[in-house]
């Protein structure tokens, strides 16, 4: 069949190449997509419309929407409308990533683990409840802020700052107009994707992302500068914890409150000493987690994509690889803040020689040159049978690629390979 993966960054670039992998995959397009995932298609993901024309034109068997933005903007519903397979939620599931209080209030409505919290529409009673309860305390935009919209303050003085910035200097736009401010919760963090078909939950393997730009977890938040799986702090034990006090539950009350989910749901977990609770939930595949997760996943992408849109989830099995897989993000400098575009880029090829994989995020075409076009610019991923050798295979890849002002944290993953 033919698929369209929608969406240009790293995540869409690893989806576009294990969907590749598919003996049921014929042509694959991708709109817009990025210089590694070949044909590139000039239509906005927000068009709607334009999409579905593409679509029917090009008899798309299966739709996969990357990015949460066209899924806010009901891409998914459109493309039901019209009898068009699609992966993902509709608009009033995406929900669940779109607003925050939505999710806490949900979380809070059935009894789902998370972390203490308010809901603030203007800063003065913001200000004063973080004057109450003290630091470390966590300040977050309510809306879609592309993974940047949490400050974890360590100080009084840096909480306040985070209401300044989100609700009277609108850092975040639109985002801003509530905030939800959360008790810190204290653990180890850890993300579990999962796919579901709105009944059946089947998780994937778990990983653990690197938000801060810089060594030692210092520096401001970014979307993500790398990530590695399994997580070692995801034992068995407190994954099936996960699936039954977190994912379970979810997919059961979303579908009380008429908003049957289906696709990729994204737990961004804090393991606590009490056990798993929500830090976040994703309405699709996080960026970087993705570009580990798959890798490391024995089996056909496009059946089990097309069973979690069909409710057929039950009759597909899913097995994993053993071993590990590292992903080390290569930025451009002075990212997550200013930057500069159009570096040229080398020694791709060589990476992947060395048995790299290397996803595109922020690249472009220029002149026949490739060239950086972003701020998180590639995303390295080395495989090995443990974390350690993975490790070692990325870090070997990333010095193989170049280009002016590139940097990236050099110790992905310091935390398993402490245990």
């Amino acid at each position: 069949m033919n698929i369209l993966v929608i969406g240009s960054g790293g995540r869409e670039h690893a989806l576009f190449w294990k969907l590749s992998e598919s003996p049921q995959t014929g042509h694959i397009y991708a709109i817009p997509g990025n210089p590694g995932m070949g044909e590139m298609i000039d239509i906005s993901v927000m068009d709607n419309d334009a999409i579905l024309r593409f679509a029917k034109e090009k008899e798309i068997g299966l739709v996969v929407v990357g990015p949460e933005v066209p899924l806010m903007n009901g891409l998914v519903d459109d493309l039901e409308k019209a009898g068009i397979r699609a992966f993902g939620p509709r608009a009033n599931a995406a929900e669940i990533e779109g607003s925050k209080s939505f999710a806490k209030d949900l979380m809070k409505k059935y009894g789902i683990p998370t972390a203490r919290y308010e809901v603030f529409t203007e800063a003065e009673p913001a200000r004063a409840y973080i004057r109450r309860e003290g630091a470390p305390i966590v300040v977050k935009a309510d809306g879609l802020a592309a993974g940047k919209g949490v400050i974890v303050a360590m100080t009084e003085q840096e909480a306040l700052d985070a209401v300044d910035a989100i609700m009277e200097e609108n850092s975040f736009g639109d985002a801003g107009a509530r905030v939800v401010i959360e008790e810190f919760m204290q653990g180890e963090e850890a993300s579990l994707l999962a796919f579901t078909d709105g009944k059946v939950i089947r998780p994937m393997i778990s990983a653990q992302d690197h938000k801060r730009a810089f060594d030692g977890d210092k520096g401001p938040n970014t979307g993500g500068m790398g990530t590695y799986a399994p997580a070692p702090v995801m034992t068995t034990e407190m994954t099936e914890r996960a699936v039954e006090e977190i994912l379970k539950p979810t997919i059961a009350a979303m579908a009380k409150e008429g908003r049957p989910y289906t696709g990729c749901l994204y737990l961004g977990l804090m393991i606590t000493s009490e056990g798993p609770k929500v830090v976040e939930f994703n309405a699709r595949f996080g960026d970087p987690e993705t570009q580990v997760v798959l890798p490391l996943l024995d089996g056909d992408l496009v059946e089990i994509m097309c069973a979690c849109a069909d409710g057929t989830l039950a009759d597909v099995p899913i097995h994993w690889k053993d071993g590990a897989a590292v992903c080390v993000v290569l930025a451009a400098g002075g990212y997550p803040a200013s930057y500069e575009k159009g570096h040229e880029i080398t020694g791709i090829a060589d990476a992947e020689a060395m048995g790299a994989l290397v996803f595109h995020a922020g690249t472009a075409k220029k002149d026949d040159a490739l060239v950086t076009n972003g701020g998180r610019v590639l995303g390295v991923v080395g495989m090995g049978a443990d974390i350690a050798s993975a490790v070692k295979a990325a870090y070997n890849a990333v010095d193989r690629i170049s280009f002016q002002d590139a940097y990236h944290r050099k110790d992905i993953a310091h935390r398993a390979l402490k245990r």
